[in-house]
């Protein structure tokens, strides 16, 4: 039965109980009333005819006087028409003849006196007759109403206890149901896909607990199929990290050891013990290498770990672990979308990479040596061919040895850029620190470039800010570096054109920069511009470098503590910056 015609005949059958109960007390009540009307309509005027008889004989002379003759039979005639008791009638007859005898003519007076005496006795049969059947009703009423109270206590005691038990148990068909469902839900609330419901009769509920147990067994299937694929994902990754050589480590939100491959245990010494599961505190209290790899700051930079008796370069990466944020807390709202599940660390073993990679500035640097010698050697000779002693060249002589001497110059001038690196490489950068003015730098530079800036006729314009301080830098290395910048200023310039070159007060810092007015430098060049070995493409009107002298400005500057950097826009000229601290900062 639907729970919508239980609700029907339940209300229905409380209307029926009120309207049942109700019927009986208005029937009880009606009767109650019915024996009281009886009793005053009857019996009471009765008495009332009797009454007035009385006073018509008591306050009248015998023989009686005409109206006191028709008031009595008026009384007397009411009364033969209210014959209600038993004996009532033969009474009423006896009072009418003894009227009617004392009516006739030539009654004496004794006869008169005993008529008299047997209509007083009629009248009191009358009252006796009608009083007994006062009581006696009086009696009966009493009774109907003790058992008019007793059965509607009973009833109403009857129709309590129904009403009773409906409102106890009548709740129960939709309160049951629906703390079944509630619990239900709760279980699955709580992941227990298990739980089924399951309701014998056939109405709504059923259908919605069918409804719930087809869900909660979609549910089951769901969850055991994505456990069986999260797990069979797991596997494979797990299977994955354990083959990879380099080291990782996989820590969880609450400091914990989430995975760590072979590689790893190895370079920490962990092979012999179960790490999985167990707290960072606990193993880095032990261990201090697994200590300096959780240090902030250590992630990007190589740094050399000794294994097996040999230096072992390492390389650390740190990826923080993002998972969506679920959490069922209700204050957490969508201010988030994910939230962090701990951290991975990756030990790139870089060993063979540093070992090239010396060897590669070994070689850079034991070529560069070599090489400085012979290019000089040759730079010489070309100059002594151009003197007029030796002898006279004709034009393309000349011309031969200018581009002989160019070229020597600019491979010496290579080779000592591919020394510097190497000195950058090797870490052996020798800085002498002074406290340096800004203007000896500017002027030691610009007059390294002046017969340059002449051949090209470019005006070199200095500005040097008044508030200017005294750095604290390296003088030749910084010089260097300014040459580096108007060296290139030059080579991108249009002849006759100009350079500006300023030093500029920028808090507790010195910028210098040199701007000029040539082609400019594509953004997507301009990342890369202090790269090694990186050159910006050229239309071949102006002869590049070797990619170096930026790269090693770079580090030049990054030794002492200071900035570098570059503005430039397509068409309008290129700005290089460097910024060096004060000497008293």
């Amino acid at each position: 039965m639907k729970v919508k015609n239980k609700l029907r005949l339940g209300f229905g059958f409380l209307f029926i109980v009120v309207l049942f109960f109700g019927a009986i007390c208005l029937f009880y009540i009606n009767e109650i009333s019915n024996s009281a009307k009886i009793i005053l309509k009857d019996n009471y005027e009765s008495l009332n005819f009797s009454r007035d008889m009385r006073t018509i004989l008591d306050e009248n002379t015998l023989p009686l006087n005409p109206s006191a003759v028709t008031a009595f039979e008026k009384q007397l005639v009411k009364e033969e028409h209210n014959l209600t008791e038993r004996g009532e009638k033969e009474t009423v007859q006896g009072l009418r003849a003894a009227f009617t005898q004392l009516q006739q003519p030539g009654v004496s007076t004794i006869q008169q006196a005993l008529i008299e005496k047997t209509a007083r006795r009629y009248l009191r049969d009358i009252e006796a007759v009608n009083m007994r059947a006062i009581v006696h009703k009086n009696d009966q009423a009493r009774a109907s109403v003790d058992k008019a109270t007793l059965f509607l206590g009973l009833a109403g005691s009857i129709a309590f206890l129904v009403l009773f038990s409906f409102s106890v148990n009548f709740p129960g068909i939709i309160s049951t149901p629906l703390n079944a469902l509630l619990i239900g839900i709760r279980e699955i609330g709580n992941k227990n896909y298990n739980k089924r419901i399951h309701f014998e009769k056939n109405d709504e509920f059923a259908e919605v607990a069918g409804a719930f147990n087809d869900m909660a067994s979609r549910l089951n299937d769901w969850e055991n199929s994505n456990l069986s694929k999260i797990m069979s994902e797991k596997l494979r990754i797990e299977t994955i990290i354990e083959q990879m050589h380099d080291a990782i480590i996989g820590i969880n939100e609450k400091q914990e050891i989430l995975f760590i491959n072979t590689a790893a245990k190895n370079i920490l010494n962990l092979s012999n013990q179960k790490s999985e599961g167990k707290s960072v505190a606990e193993i880095a209290k032990n261990n201090d290498l697994f200590k300096s790899i959780l240090e902030e700051g250590k992630a990007g930079r190589p740094f050399k770990i000794v294994l097996e008796g040999k230096d072992s370069y390492f390389q650390l990466e740190a990826s923080e672990i993002a998972v969506p944020n679920l959490s069922p807390d209700q204050a957490a709202a969508i201010a988030i979308a994910k939230k962090s599940a701990g951290k991975v660390y990756i030990l790139r073993n870089i060993t063979e990479f540093k070992e090239l990679d010396e060897a590669k500035t070994n070689f850079i640097a034991t070529i560069s040596h070599e090489l400085k010698t012979p290019i000089s050697a040759i730079k010489m000779s070309a100059k002594l061919l151009a003197d007029n002693r030796v002898g006279e060249l004709n034009p393309e002589q000349e011309q031969l040895v200018q581009h002989i001497s160019g070229d020597a110059e600019r491979l010496l001038k290579i080779t000592y850029e591919l020394l510097d690196l190497s000195q950058v490489e090797t870490g052996n950068i020798q800085l002498n620190f002074v406290s340096t003015k800004p203007e000896q730098i500017v002027d030691y530079a610009v007059k390294a470039v002046k017969f340059e800036a002449d051949q090209k006729g470019i005006v070199i314009e200095q500005s040097i800010a008044a508030n200017a301080s005294n750095i604290h830098a390296d003088l030749e290395k910084t010089a260097w570096v300014m040459i580096n910048f108007i060296s290139n200023a030059l080579r991108y310039s249009a002849p006759k054109s100009k350079i500006s070159v300023q030093v500029t007060a920028k808090g507790n810092m010195v910028e210098f920069s040199v701007k000029d007015s040539g082609k400019g430098i594509d953004p997507q060049y301009q990342q890369r511009l202090f790269d090694r070995y990186f050159q910006v493409p050229t239309d071949g009107q102006n002869k590049s470098g070797s990619g170096l002298g930026l790269a090693i400005s770079k580090e030049f500057i990054g030794a002492q503590g200071g900035e570098i950097g570059v503005e430039s826009e397509v068409g309008v000229g290129s700005r290089f910056y460097f910024k060096l601290p004060v000497a008293n900062a």
